[in-house]
């Protein structure tokens, strides 16, 4: 037996005990929920005359209660709106809000109601959604691919949204 045979089984034994460590630690991360759920897009919208869907429609929820700023970027990552500045959100409450299409900051709010419904199946009453729609009245942002992102005040992060959506003029 050579001396360098216990130092390979030492470190060999290492390996083996971090790989299982590894794997525990995955298995707990992948049935961690994450800080944001739920993203919901429009996929592609026209806030100009003519166009279809004038806005787009934003839509999530969060597992811890938080403050959040919610932004748009364009494919560079540049910020071109704020749509709302420490919103306070309560835990697994779906939040809706809309961007028109206008760069800026979000000078006021027009809150929106849309009354639950009735399921004729069952007789259960959905509940009602209240959208936020904040006046950005900049100028029109470019035609192209946007995301949202999403930062959480007391977590000390930032969510981007897992897929974008696309301005069309």
């Amino acid at each position: 037996m050579t001396a360098t045979e216990p130092l390979a089984r030492a470190v060999f034994a290492l390996l083996v005990l971090a790989c299982v460590a590894a794997f525990f630690v995955t298995q707990r991360l992948k049935h961690t929920p994450t800080v944001v759920q739920s993203f919901e897009l429009t996929p592609r919208f026209s806030p100009i005359q003519s166009g279809h869907i004038k806005a787009e429609l934003i839509s999530f929820k969060l597992a811890q209660p938080d403050q959040v700023t919610v932004s748009i970027e364009n494919s560079a990552g540049d910020t071109v709106a704020r749509l709302v500045h420490d919103w306070p959100l309560a835990r697994y409450k779906q939040f809706s809000l809309g961007w028109n299409g206008r760069r800026g900051i979000a000078r006021g709010y027009t809150l929106l109601h849309i009354p639950g419904r009735v399921s004729v199946k069952t007789g259960a009453v959905s509940p009602g959604v209240t959208s936020v729609l904040p006046a950005n009245g900049g100028t029109f942002a470019a035609a192209g691919e946007y995301r949202v992102r999403v930062s959480l005040r007391h977590e000390q992060r930032t969510v981007r949204s897992p897929r974008s959506f696309t301005l069309v003029r």
